[in-house]
């Protein structure tokens, strides 16, 4: 009889299958794939966004943070289940294909790389949709959005760097769970906990904040813009204070921590070919 999941060396060599088929995307494909991601985890951000600037911190306490994180996986969920590529995911698998199958360096990065520009690419678009739509521009809510880019661009590089780690370490673990299901409705109760705990914890997704920060600023800087924050989230606190740290953190998150940590607990041998 099948087991209800799998063991830990069949997800690790799973993960490393993965990495492999990702290396031969072709270019087309990743960036109009990575366009997607950056779409879908807009979505999740909206939604986390509208849910908590309901939510009186004053009245709600940490109760407004676990909504945010109970809110957010959507966008991760729609990544994993109507298939996208999403550059802290690819954190995890392609530094696995490139031990266990010889994917070399160039094209370890040009996935990377790749994957990065089309979430940006993505995010950003949906960012000024978002706000262009006018859902999210009710006092509360716009006031909200404000605040969490302002809070985001004010981060010290050193725990915006931790954060980052922590982040991609809880989010690669979601997708490792999710590869040990057998089954969709198991995939989804495995992937739902450890989001929710980086996104009510606080910490750094790189690519969330391409929704987060830009949307902050789209919403501060708009003539319509109703809060009562002022805006001093800019472009440079995003690219430069914000997205290199935590793109850095999640890139050791993801492939150190989860990753590489996996396929040497498991013993895993490098292919003879791929």
């Amino acid at each position: 009889m099948m087991n209800a999941v799998k063991t830990s060396a069949e997800i690790i060599e799973t993960v490393c299958n993965e990495g492999l088929s990702k290396s031969k995307l072709s270019l087309r494909s990743n960036l109009t794939l990575a366009c997607m991601a950056g779409f879908y985890v807009g979505f999740g951000a909206f939604m986390a966004l509208r849910i908590a600037a309901g939510m009186n911190l004053e009245i709600w306490g940490s109760l407004q943070r676990l909504a945010f994180g109970v809110v957010f996986p959507v966008g991760l969920l729609l990544v994993l289940m109507a298939g996208a590529e999403l550059f802290t995911g690819n954190c995890l698998f392609m530094p696995c294909a490139m031990v266990k199958h010889g994917v070399g360096l160039n094209k370890l990065f040009r996935i990377l790389i790749l994957t990065y520009i089309g979430n940006l690419v993505g995010s950003i678009f949906v960012s000024w949709l978002g706000n262009f739509s006018g859902v999210l521009a009710d006092k509360d809510t716009a006031t909200y959005i404000v605040t969490v880019a302002n809070g985001k661009c004010d981060l010290p590089f050193s725990l915006a760097f931790v954060r980052g780690i922590f982040c991609n370490w809880l989010v690669c673990l979601a997708i490792y769970l999710t590869l040990a299901a057998r089954d969709g409705v198991s995939k989804i109760l495995l992937l739902w906990p450890p989001i929710t705990t980086f996104a009510a914890l606080g910490f750094e997704h790189s690519v969330a904040n391409m929704t987060f920060i830009p949307l902050g600023i789209f919403t501060g800087s708009s003539p319509a813009y109703l809060g009562t924050v002022p805006l001093t989230a800019n472009w440079y606190g995003f690219f430069i204070s914000n997205l290199i740290p935590v793109t850095l953190g999640n890139i050791i998150g993801g492939a150190i921590f989860v990753g590489l940590a996996y396929y040497f607990a498991n013993g895993l041998k490098r292919a003879d070919k791929n």
